[in-house]
C-alpha cells in the first residue's frame, strides 16, 4: 500500500483463491476490478466484481475476500479517509453519501480513479489530488441520490475538536467523559454525530489510530510485542485481535506482504 497524501493510500493487488479474512475499515475502500473474479461477503450479501467493474466499500462495514474464479482476480483500491470526502461535500451535505450497491459500473467514478490510480509511479501534485477527492465526492453524491444523502443536525466544531483529541491522544485510556467535557455533547450524540459526519465511530478511530502506530513501529523492525505496547495496546494479543478485525491480516502476515516489493512502492 502507497501512502499519496495524508488520508489517502493506493493499493494495486492480485490473489488466487482467499484474500482477506472478515475485516473492516474506518475508511472508504474504493477501487475497481482489473481481471478476473474479485468476490466478497459485505452487507450480508455475496458479490462477484468482474473486469470493468467498481467497487465502493463502506468505512465500518465488514467485508472479507477471495477469488471467484482458479484464474484468479487483480485489482487497484484508494482507501480514502471520511473526512477527505466531508470537506469536499458542497456545503448544503451534512452526513457521508451511502452507496447500497457495492459491486456496479459506473464511468464517472471510473474517470475520478483514474487521476490517482493511473500513473501511480510518479509523484501526484497536490493539485491534482484535489480534483480527484472532488470528482470522487461528485461520483458518490450522484450514486447514492437523495435517499442516501441525509442530512440531519451535527456540531461540526464539536465532532473535528473530538477527532482531533482523539488524534493526539490516541495512546492514552481515553473514556466518554472526556470526550463529553471536549466536545460539550454528550456521549450518545456524540457518537451518532461523528458517524454521520466521519463515517465511523469515535472507538473505532481511536482503535485505527493505535494500528496505523502499530504499523508504523513494525516496520521500523520493532518486534511485534514491542509496537503492540508502544501503540497503546495492552499486549500483543490485543494488538493481534484488533489487527485481525480491520485489515483481515495478523501482524505478522501484514509485515510479511508489506516487506515484499510492490507495484506501487
Amino acid at each position: 500500500m502507497k501512502t499519496i497524501h495524508p488520508g489517502l493510500n493506493l493499493l494495486e493487488a492480485g490473489f488466487s483463491g482467499h484474500a482477506y479474512d472478515k475485516h473492516r475499515h474506518n475508511c472508504y475502500a474504493i477501487g475497481h476490478t482489473i481481471s478476473g473474479v474479485q468476490s466478497f461477503g459485505y452487507r450480508g450479501e455475496h458479490l462477484n466484481s468482474l473486469a470493468g467493474s467498481c467497487i465502493i466499500i463502506h468505512p465500518d462495514e465488514v467485508h472479507d475476500g477471495h477469488a471467484g474464479t482458479e484464474v484468479g482476480f487483480h485489482y487497484r483500491m484508494a482507501y480514502v479517509d471520511p473526512l477527505l470526502i466531508q470537506k469536499a461535500l458542497p456545503n448544503s451535505s451534512t452526513s457521508l453519501p451511502f452507496i447500497k450497491e457495492a459491486v456496479h459500473f459506473n464511468p464517472s467514478l471510473l474517470r475520478a480513479l483514474a487521476l490517482v490510480l493511473d500513473d501511480r509511479d510518479m509523484p501526484l501534485e497536490n493539485l491534482r489530488i484535489d480534483t480527484f477527492l472532488a470528482a470522487l465526492t461528485d461520483a458518490l453524491l450522484d450514486k447514492a441520490g437523495p435517499s442516501g444523502n441525509k442530512r440531519c443536525l451535527i456540531d461540526k466544531t464539536a465532532i473535528f475538536r473530538a477527532r482531533e483529541f482523539l488524534d493526539t491522544s490516541f495512546l492514552q485510556n481515553i473514556g466518554s467523559e472526556e470526550l463529553e467535557k471536549v466536545t460539550g455533547l454528550d456521549r450518545f450524540s456524540l457518537a451518532r454525530q461523528f458517524r454521520a459526519l466521519l463515517g465511523t465511530s469515535p472507538y473505532n478511530h481511536l482503535v485505527s489510530l493505535r494500528l496505523e502506530a502499530a504499523r508504523s513501529h513494525i516496520m521500523q523492525g520493532v518486534s511485534l510485542v514491542s509496537a503492540a505496547i508502544e501503540a497503546g495496546f495492552s499486549d500483543q494479543s490485543h494488538l493481534t485481535r484488533h489487527f485481525k478485525r480491520v485489515y483481515g491480516l495478523t501482524p505478522g502476515a501484514w509485515q510479511q506482504i508489506a516487506m515484499r516489493p510492490h507495484p506501487l512502492a
